[in-house]
């Protein structure tokens, strides 16, 4: 147990830039302040957020986000025109659906959980088990998927942007050759890359704004930090790591869901599924790759307990945390109201919930 407690202490050392919680006076220590001038074609990223990253062949404008936002809305580019990437990703649910499962064309359903969009910019992997290392390489994925948008092959997606006279202009305009099923990757990554939430109480309080939280957030940010262990998974400033945890969700079933063993084949990776990021989270239920558990109350339970026994279970939860009562309700009073935004996200303010 010693042990982990030194790895935790070093994990929160540099997740949190010098940031903790100082044992002998139990209070906080924060954070360095993280730098947000940098914008996006234009658009200021949220406060809080750090710099900024965009590929080289890839770098936005306003004209391929402009495009990226009609190709994203579109329902033209499902096989049967009734679902858009919105359809899972509505901006009015968090980005995801609100629902346990994705739904496709004809109402099929899914057998995981809409991720949300939120800071998708920064993601080094995406989809829960990572199977995809960028948003262009993301974005074809979904539509040519016949359990999600259906659509049978790429001739098939490149005809429906073609019928629509609107896109000839619009992609003129964000690139030099037009039309193109590449072109479709990179403006709808790049409406993506602008899905940034920020500017939270939390992000206030760090800046030095000190009643930016309540008295329970504030509590509730101290577990995070040391009791709780959720720094471990949960860096800040993005507040995930983009790595992969076995929790033990869906594991007791007969036919489990193996998560990143379909992509890596390893098999300690049986069961793991990517770190979502806890901004805006009350967003965004329900929770997991499964969407099984409905409220933060009962995902604090779950880790509270230390997962779920399974063979593959990851070692951050083997031992049980043992918080008490007051404990799990500031902890969920921070995610709560210490993590959701003060503003719309950057992409609401070039009309993408409009």
């Amino acid at each position: 147990m010693k042990r982990k407690r030194t790895m935790f202490g070093w994990l929160v050392l540099f997740s949190l830039l010098n940031g903790g919680c100082d044992e002998a006076t139990n209070e906080i220590v924060l954070p360095k302040v993280v730098p947000h001038s940098e914008t996006i074609a234009g658009i200021e990223i949220p406060a809080g957020l750090p710099p900024f990253e965009q590929p080289e062949d890839n770098v936005a404008t306003l004209e391929k986000i402009k495009l990226g936002e009609k190709l994203f809305f579109d329902k033209n580019l499902s096989v049967d025109r009734t679902v858009s990437c919105a359809s899972c990703h509505d901006p009015e649910k968090g980005w995801s659906n609100g629902q346990q499962f994705a739904e496709g064309v004809g109402g099929v359903k899914g057998t995981r959980n809409v991720p949300s969009l939120y800071n998708v910019a920064y993601y080094r992997n995406l989809f829960w088990d990572g199977r995809s290392r960028t948003l262009e390489s993301q974005v074809l994925k979904p539509m040519l998927n016949q359990q999600e948008m259906g659509m049978p092959n790429e001739k098939a997606v490149l005809d429906r942007l073609k019928e629509d006279e609107a896109y000839e202009e619009l992609f003129q305009a964000a690139f030099e050759d037009g039309v193109s099923i590449r072109n479709m990757q990179r403006a709808i990554a790049c409406f993506e890359r602008t899905i940034l939430t920020g500017t939270t109480p939390y992000d206030r309080y760090v800046q030095g704004e000190s009643n930016a939280l309540s008295e329970a957030a504030k509590r509730g940010l101290r577990v995070f930090l040391r009791r709780g262990q959720c720094a471990n998974c949960h860096l800040v400033p993005l507040f995930h790591d983009h790595a992969f945890y076995n929790l033990g969700i869906g594991m007791d079933q007969d036919n489990p869901d193996l998560g990143r063993f379909h992509v890596v084949k390893i098999e300690s990776s049986k069961g793991k599924f990517k770190t979502p990021t806890l901004r805006d989270i009350v967003k965004t239920a329900p929770y997991m790759h499964d969407g099984s558990v409905n409220t933060l109350e009962e995902v604090v339970e779950l880790y509270d307990k230390g997962g779920i026994r399974n063979r593959y279970l990851s070692d951050e939860f083997r031992r049980p945390l043992r918080l008490t009562k007051q404990q799990k309700a500031d902890l969920v009073k921070f995610m709560e109201e210490g993590l959701t935004s003060d503003e719309p996200v950057a992409a609401d303010k070039i009309g993408a919930s409009q």
